[in-house]
């Protein structure tokens, strides 16, 4: 141990004549776990929900899309066995995509309308997951209308709950889909009608895709929008959501310029953007919690180099240089961010722990579709803090200690 993180514990520890400079240096170290804590509590929560939202996503979006530049796909089957040579690749689902209208007898509403195929079993395990009634296997097969039982074979549909609630429909209940431009007459655009019948609800926890999002089998999609043989794109999913990027430039290598690939990110780049400023807005506030510790240290070290002139002036006729004497202090400053980072740290860890193990704050489903409040402790947030709460001590250390630097020992001898 150098002389100087001697001295400078020894300050720290021993008892001194002024005890509020004592008290002084408790509130600091307070002042830092305080901040620290809250810092690693508020980006654990900001980290959690976000995460939330991104699985909430997930669970209905396609990790990356492939389309086309021209509006649709005619050979697909070579694209797929393409893309599915790629390592990452779990399951390629195609698809069709277009907007309708979709009615019942009590409501009408406005969804984004998503033909798949029932038949690839993986491809649709994340939709299956979020059915809370039916099953996607169910769009594979046609019914008659449940009253007369008479005329046409109904395909099936898959619609969110919010969209069930909103036409008032369960399972077993028809609607009608509608297409505003189906057909053009000499008379001018007419619209397209069909009936379907609902053969599941699902529940994705995102209102935009429970109140906005339907499934149909991809053969009636295609006949429905007249698209032939065509397909709209591929949904891919990979085994790694962080190494989506990398999948993503993979693909763009094999199928060139020639098709538009985006991943989820940038699907839904305006979310998380906000989410992120968000995140950064609160960690920026709450810095301010262990900036104003910072100045409790920097008066308690400014009391100390008060309290302490005789023995700076002794230290430096003893031999020891300005540089030795500003180490002492910035050292005493330095350790007390230390204590606080450590039991900031550790506070704020297990609060984090507690909270989500036994999901301490509860919330409201039904309004933020969030049945409690998440946390998810990063190893890169942990050291964000801990190395900005250190950071900012640290530099609350360097006025205090010049200024115990420059004590000239000749003139604190004269008035002793």
């Amino acid at each position: 141990m150098s002389y100087e993180l001697f001295v400078s514990l020894r300050y720290l520890k021993a008892k001194r004549k002024q005890a509020f400079i004592s008290l002084i240096s408790v509130i600091s170290i307070g002042g830092v776990a305080v901040g620290v804590a809250a810092l690693i509590i508020v980006l654990a929560v900001m980290t959690g929900f976000k995460n939330d939202i991104r699985d909430k996503i997930l669970g209905i979006m396609a990790h990356i899309l492939i389309q086309s530049h021209e509006g649709g796909i005619e050979q697909h089957d070579e694209l797929l066995q393409t893309v599915q040579q790629i390592r990452q690749v779990v399951s390629i689902l195609p698809y069709i995509r277009g907007q309708v209208l979709v009615s019942s007898a009590e409501n009408v509403a406005g969804v984004k309308l998503l033909g798949i195929d029932p038949k690839r079993t993986t491809a649709t395990a994340h939709l299956e997951k979020n059915l809370t009634e039916g099953h996607v296997e169910f769009l594979g097969q046609t019914y008659q209308n449940q009253e007369t039982l008479t005329g046409p074979p109904r395909h099936g549909i898959i619609i969110g709950w919010e969209l069930a609630r909103l036409l008032g429909v369960l399972t077993g209940d028809e609607v009608t889909l509608i297409l505003p431009m189906g057909r053009l007459l000499p008379t001018g655009p007419v619209p397209k009608l069909k009936k379907f019948h609902v053969v599941g609800i699902f529940s994705s926890g995102f209102y935009e895709y429970d109140a906005g999002l339907a499934y149909i089998p991809l053969t009636a999609a295609q006949t429905f929008f007249n698209m032939g043989t065509k397909i709209s794109g591929l949904e891919v999913r990979i085994e790694n959501i962080d190494h989506t990027k990398q999948v993503v430039k993979q693909i763009k290598n094999i199928l060139g310029s020639e098709y538009l690939i985006q991943d989820w990110a940038d699907l839904n780049q305006s979310l998380f953007s906000a989410i992120n400023l968000e995140k950064l807005a609160m960690f920026l506030i709450l810095a301010l919690i262990v900036l104003v510790a910072a100045f409790n240290i920097i008066s308690t070290l400014v009391m100390m180099v008060i309290e302490k002139q005789s023995d700076i002036a002794t230290l430096k006729s003893m031999g020891s240089t300005s540089k030795s004497i500003m180490k002492i202090f910035m050292l005493e400053g330095t350790v007390i961010g230390w204590i606080g980072t450590v039991l900031g740290t550790g506070l704020g860890i297990v609060v984090c722990w507690l909270a989500d193990t036994y999901k301490l704050i509860r919330l409201d489903g039904g309004i933020y579709y969030l049945d409690h409040l998440p946390f998810t402790m990063t190893g890169t947030d942990i050291l964000l803090v801990i190395v900005s709460a250190l950071m900012i001590c640290f530099v609350s250390t360097i006025y205090p200690a010049r200024q115990a630097s420059k004590l000239d020992p000749v003139v604190v001898f004269r008035y002793e």
